[in-house]
């Protein structure tokens, strides 16, 4: 990695970052560049919801948070406001707020897309690189699921909004290569060459937190000869939660699996009435839990579970995937038939694929990987961790972005 100097760059996010010490995808991104000597200010939003949160002013970093309405868990009016209304509050935080140095780089993701005027105001008075880290493919994404149509005056707003903050960014980074094909083909208003793989990362540890895999199986209720598989993560339309559920009531009565779930959504409801209708004794259902709680639960599965509606014509890459790489756990992924994440899984012998779009496929699948070994899957799980340290850690992603600068 290089180290450089004087280097101050701006984070724009929608994530709620109360410390870099946190740990996700955002945190440890901005903490190995603070770690290599850049200077990063952060613009991190508060819902009305919570309660007001001192901003942070260092020597290495500030963060500095911008109130906007309830976007999370809220009704849709509510939503909708909070969604229009974040670029022209960041803008107005932005000009309120920033401090009045000089920037090389901005960096912010998506979602949302709606961030248009106030990285066009940060290229125009600081005369910075903007980097787009691109973690959602919006509107087409809603297009698929069906929440509003092709043709709809809602699509062709958002769509409108999606090609401008295309065209204001400098670079554009991907998750895999099949979004890099995807934004490639699909928007012939931005130049090819600006289009980039720079993954979902992560700052990898060199050890793994103990936890006492037949106690804690113990306390859980789950047999201990049985292959545990694990989702977390969101809960709703993108996963296909009904599929899921199909797939829970074929293995009802199958004591050589046990499947924890992990997670909220707009679809958690549904999935635990199904849970309380079928009185499933081979699953254990349970809502957001803080990720070193919810770490212990990956350590004493046997692997971990990434699902995708099979209606995406856009390749989704999760996040998800690189909590059970850095437990050493292989993945199944059961998904639609553009994403890449379950090839590349295939390919680099930590784990398997499978369609959403068949039933019996994914089902057959799982099957396969309960007669396997142990030995067999604990292979597959150091092959995940070596892709993983090799290709999502964020010395990875710093090294791609720095070099723009």
């Amino acid at each position: 990695m290089a180290k450089v100097e004087k280097l101050n760059i701006i984070f724009l996010t929608l994530v709620s970052i109360d410390s870099i010490l946190d740990s996700n995808i955002y945190s440890d991104l901005i903490r190995c560049f603070v770690n290599n000597g850049v200077h990063v200010t952060v613009f991190s939003p508060l819902e009305r919801r919570r309660n007001r949160i001192e901003n942070v002013i260092s020597s290495n970093y500030s963060i500095i948070r911008y109130r906007i309405p309830n976007i999370q868990k809220t009704n849709i009016f509510e939503k909708a406001i909070g969604t229009f209304s974040i670029d022209y509050i960041l803008n107005l935080t932005l000009r309120k707020y920033l401090p009045d140095n000089e920037y090389q780089l901005v960096i912010y993701s998506t979602p949302p897309i709606n961030l248009v005027k106030s990285v066009r105001y940060l290229k125009r008075k600081y005369s910075v690189k903007s980097y787009l880290l691109l973690k959602d493919i919006f509107p087409q994404n809603a297009v698929d699921l069906k929440m509003f149509g092709d043709k709809s005056l809602f699509n062709k707003f958002f769509k409108r909004m999606e090609t401008k903050l295309y065209q204001c960014s400098d670079f554009i980074g991907c998750m895999s290569k099949a979004n890099v094909d995807y934004i490639k083909s699909n928007n012939e208003c931005i130049d090819n060459k600006v289009v980039e793989i720079c993954p979902n990362s992560i700052e990898v540890p060199n050890f793994s937190n103990y936890v006492n895999n037949v106690e804690f199986r113990a306390s859980l209720g789950i047999p201990l000869d049985s292959k545990v598989f694990i989702y977390g993560g969101n809960l709703g339309k993108p996963q296909d939660i009904p599929f899921l559920i199909k797939i829970l009531i074929e293995f009802k009565s199958n004591k050589d699996v046990f499947f924890i779930i992990i997670g909220s959504g707009t679809e958690y409801n549904l999935l635990k009435k199904a849970c309380e209708k079928f009185n499933f004794k081979n699953v254990l259902l349970k809502s957001y839990l803080p990720k070193n709680e919810y770490d212990d639960f990956v350590t004493i599965s046997d692997i971990g579970m990434i699902l995708l509606d099979h209606r995406f014509t856009i390749p989704n890459y999760p996040s998800r995937l690189l909590s059970y790489l850095e437990k050493s756990k292989p993945i199944i992924a059961i998904t639609d038939d553009v994403t890449d994440v379950g090839s590349n899984a295939v390919e680099r012998g930590y784990g398997f694929n499978s369609s959403s779009t068949n039933l019996r496929e994914a089902i057959n699948s799982i099957k396969s990987i309960l007669v396997m070994s142990t030995e067999e899957l604990k292979t597959m799980g150091a092959n995940g961790y070596g892709y993983l340290s090799e290709n999502y850690s964020t010395d990875i992603s710093y090294d791609i972005i720095i070099e723009k600068v």
